[in-house]
């Protein structure tokens, strides 16, 4: 059987890689990233959006800990989301036991 391989082209001014697949059947069987989530910003399509109620927030950081973006960080000891990377995949509201997250329809 002959394997089709994928074709490489240079690396951009950002030093990542462009790959670019002959068909379905190169492509990886499940999603990869070629960069960092730095590179990855993904909060502009998001429609809905996660937001701590600080007054009922325990700081217990489940939110953080299952967050799969890795967009909760913890400053002062407190849940806060970095927007630019969150998908409002709304895990953090699952989790949270207190009720803390609330889910808000994003405006655009």
């Amino acid at each position: 059987m002959k394997k089709s391989g994928s074709k490489r082209k240079k690396s951009n001014k950002k030093g990542i890689k462009t790959i670019i697949f002959k068909g379905h059947k190169d492509m990886p069987p499940c999603a990869i990233s070629f960069a960092n989530t730095m590179y990855n910003k993904t909060g502009k399509w998001r429609s809905i959006k996660p937001v701590i109620l600080k007054e009922k927030c325990t700081s217990c950081l489940l939110c953080w800990k299952f967050c799969p973006e890795a967009c909760v960080s913890i400053k002062n000891k407190r849940p806060v989301i970095d927007y630019e990377y969150c998908k409002g995949c709304g895990i953090c509201q699952e989790v949270c036991v207190k009720g803390a997250v609330l889910l808000e329809e994003e405006k655009k």
